[in-house]
């Protein structure tokens, strides 16, 4: 079976950091593009970054550049988004989500799923 729990959200001031975490098992960070998206209330479920099965090179969505930092342990099999500089329009739910290789990283390619994690931040 496979699982990708993901935890670190909460609450933060605006300007404040999160750091969130995915473990995945069931399979391997070698086999999958790995990251996330976040669903914020009203709105569609959009990338944020993802490391590539392949290299294990990150890959920024322009929303987020230059504030997230992606990284992963293959070790641990858990990839990590660290989050900074927080603005009030990053609150959603970020989901942890893998997709096959050669596949994009969009929400109709998701293969796997995680349950998701609320980050707020607040002005």
């Amino acid at each position: 079976e496979v699982q990708l729990v993901e935890s670190g959200g909460g609450l933060v001031q605006a300007g404040g950091s999160l750091r969130l975490a995915c473990a995945a098992s069931g399979i391997t960070l070698d086999d999958y593009a790995i990251g996330w998206f976040r669903q914020a209330p009203g709105k569609e479920r959009e990338g944020v970054s993802v490391i590539s099965g392949r290299d294990h090179s990150p890959y920024y969505f322009d929303s987020v550049k230059g504030r997230f930092t992606m990284s992963s342990d293959n070790a641990k099999n858990t990839v990590y988004l660290q989050m900074n500089n927080l603005q009030p329009e990053d609150t959603a739910v970020y989901y942890c989500a893998a997709v096959p290789p050669g596949s994009y990283f969009r929400v109709s390619d998701v293969r796997y799923w995680g349950q998701g994690t609320q980050v707020t931040v607040s002005s």
